[in-house]
């Protein structure tokens, strides 16, 4: 059971490794494209390029979940595995796939994390709403 906690904290940290270097590269890349006009369309593309972004980070998440699960031979084949832990992490839970009973501990711990990644993505996008207002002084009052 330890071991299998070990396993746990290692996939988190390398959840939040990605997370922190998409958000970062996102940072990077915000500033060229955030100073267009402060029109409906140019914002709205803007927050689709996040969104995006922030989605290809959630699904390298799920997919590394995944290869360990399958890895593990907790879950059949790859396709299963990514079923379920695209529904794990998303705290969709079916219900239909389950873990074997020595790894049901770690199905918790995916669907807390990504829990706490959704709130960072939904924190961000808050963060840019709030810079946005912020730049234009007509919008903020």
């Amino acid at each position: 059971m330890l071991s299998k906690l070990l396993f746990s904290w290692c996939l988190i940290a390398l959840c939040v490794a990605i997370h922190a270097g998409g958000v970062a590269s996102a940072l990077l890349w915000l500033p060229h494209h955030s100073n267009a006009t402060q029109r409906f369309w140019p914002l709205t593309w803007l927050f689709i390029r996040v969104a995006v972004r922030m989605i290809l980070m959630h699904l390298v998440e799920i997919t590394v979940w995944a290869l360990f699960f399958f890895w593990q031979g907790a879950l059949e084949d790859m396709s299963s595995a990514l079923y379920f832990s695209a529904v794990t992490y998303t705290t969709t839970g079916y219900g239909d796939l389950v873990l074997p009973a020595e790894w049901r501990m770690l199905a918790g711990v995916e669907a807390l994390t990504g829990i706490l990644m959704c709130g960072w993505s939904a924190g961000f996008f808050f963060a840019i709403a709030s810079r946005m207002l912020r730049s234009d002084p007509e919008r903020a009052q």
